[in-house]
Formats: structure tokens, sequence, C-alpha cells
């Protein structure tokens, strides 16, 4: 199954998120590529959608709840609908303006269907009158808004033309100095150029391997499968080593001592494991930032008891 290429778009409510996704909507269109669509509103109700999508757009709304906390195994089981019955070959998921990128990401990624996304990049859309004034909004709208800006590959900041230059350079000083990876564009209604998007991409894999060389990474995703089996102690001492800036980890392993795979999960350094009772595969999916996948890699294959060469 060729991967379908996912853009997360990012932002606090009222930023400009549903204008990009029309914009990129109407790119793809041109391109006549397999769209999906999935947008998540914490009401009941969907306020978006009409006005967005047409019949020749897959769509899944995730309705009642984040995407990142309280609708995750929705989530799975509509990504999952996607790629089987639709095939898309490229997949916009609009978040809640309540959304972390980093918990976005984990719940995105299921160990049984990562393997076959490629996550191109957190598009993230910035209202430049809120950040001016973000010092009026409680402490935890505060952070987050930086978390939003902190974890993008693209920055829209929008509403330009509401404000003076010397604003606009101010708001481009403050977001550059918390994520300089990042492209910053300050623009009105997400007006950007697409094919400036086209080129990110988060996922690490062999092919993008030598074009990332060249420059800093930022937040990444990684999958990896194993063939056979491995030590638990062996896997403990692994996690032990690991750097802080690997924030999660999800999937399945299969220890020397059982017949049937582990669920684990790892976040903030605490590891949760669960016996399963029928066999899945063996994927391990990463989210980490400035990691060097490569040596990770190879640390996995060395768990294995006789590894194949990935």
């Amino acid at each position: 199954m060729k991967k379908a290429e996912v853009y997360i778009l990012s932002g606090f409510l009222g930023s400009g998120k549903t204008t990009l996704l029309k914009r990129l909507i109407e790119d793809e269109r041109r391109l006549g590529r397999k769209i999906a669509v999935m947008m998540n509103e914490l009401g009941k109700v969907s306020i978006d959608s009409d006005a967005v999508i047409n019949d020749d757009v897959a769509l899944k709304e995730l309705l009642g709840g984040c995407i990142c906390c309280s609708i995750q195994d929705k989530l799975e089981s509509q990504l999952q609908g996607l790629l089987l019955e639709e095939k898309p070959e490229v997949i916009y998921i609009e978040t809640t303006g309540a959304a972390h990128p980093i918990e976005v990401l984990d719940a995105i990624l299921s160990p049984l269907f990562a393997e076959h996304l490629l996550i191109k990049g957190i598009l993230t859309t910035v209202d430049g009158l809120r950040w001016l004034n973000r010092k009026t909004l409680s402490p935890q709208l505060q952070q987050l808004i930086l978390e939003q800006v902190r974890h993008a590959d693209f920055i829209l900041i929008n509403k330009m033309n509401e404000i003076t230059e010397v604003e606009q350079a101010r708001i481009t000083f403050e977001v550059q100095s918390i994520n300089s990876e990042a492209r910053c564009l300050l623009t009105n209604y997400s007006q950007v150029s697409i094919d400036q998007l086209r080129k990110l991409s988060v996922s690490f894999d062999k092919q993008s391997e030598r074009l990332e060389q060249k420059k800093k990474l930022n937040l990444t995703t990684f999958v990896f499968q194993f063939d056979n089996t491995i030590s638990h102690t062996k896997f403990e001492e692994f996690l032990k080593s690991l750097p802080d800036t690997i924030y999660r980890i999800k999937g399945y392993v299969k220890f020397d001592h059982s017949n049937y795979p582990t669920l684990f999960q790892f976040s903030y350094g605490m590891p949760i494991y669960m016996q399963e009772y029928m066999n899945f595969p063996l994927n391990l999916v990463f989210i980490g930032e400035n990691i060097d996948w490569n040596q990770i890699e190879i640390q996995l294959v060395g768990l294995e008891n006789n590894p194949k060469i990935k």
C-alpha cells in the first residue's frame, strides 16, 4: 500500500485553520489527487464541514471531544476506515483549537497502520491580534498557544492587515525565538504558496535521510517493525538509555517468554505493558525531537533474537 501523506492543521480557535484547509483542498483538486479530511470539533454539531467539503472529498467528522484525549479510539477506527475504504493519497486533519501537537501525533500514529502514513508536517495558524493580547488569556491557554508554535513545521500568522508594521516585526521576532526552524509567514486569510508546504516531511525514512542531514531535525516520527522476539530485560535497558526528547513510544513487542505480543506505551519516561492474546504487527511508533533515528534503529535491531538486517 502506498503511503498516504498526512498534514495536521493546528492552531487556536479562529486563527484561520479552516480557511487554510479550503485553500489546500482547492489545490488538491487542481492536482487531481484523492483527498480525505478529518475534522475535529469539541461540540456535538459540525460548524465548518458543509462550507469546506464537497462530494469529491472523503470526510470523517470527530465530534464531542478532542482527538488528543477523549476520542482517541474513535480517531483510530475512523482513520483506519479511511485508509482501507477510500485509499486517499493525502489526508488533512483539522484539529480543535485546544489540541496539543504532540498529543495529536500520538493519537494519529496507531501501530496498526502507522507504516502506511507519511506525516508531512504540522501547519500552525496564529491569530496575530490574539498573539499580541495573549497575556489576557489564562496561563493554560497561553502555554497551549506557545506549544502549538514551538512544534510547528510551518507557521502562518494571520490578520496582518489589522496590525502595524512595528507589531508585525515584534510578532515575527517572538515567534521565531520560540521556533527558529519552522518557516514563518505573515499573511491574511491563510494565503500561502502551497508548493512550499509540499516540501515538508516530519516522518523519518531512508529515502529522506540525506535531505534531513542538512537541516536540524525538530519534531519527527519513526516507525520500526520487529521481525523476532526480544528480551524484556534488554528492552528495559534500551528504554533507560533513551534521550529525554523522545516523548512517546507505542506499539507491540513480543518478548521471548511469551506466545503473544505485548501492547507497550511510553510517555514522559514511564513504560506501560499490557499482555495481548492475539497476534498484531510488531510495530513500534516513536515521536521525538532532534533524534538520530539511525542510531535508535541500530539499537532496536540489536535487541532482536536472530535479527535481520533492516
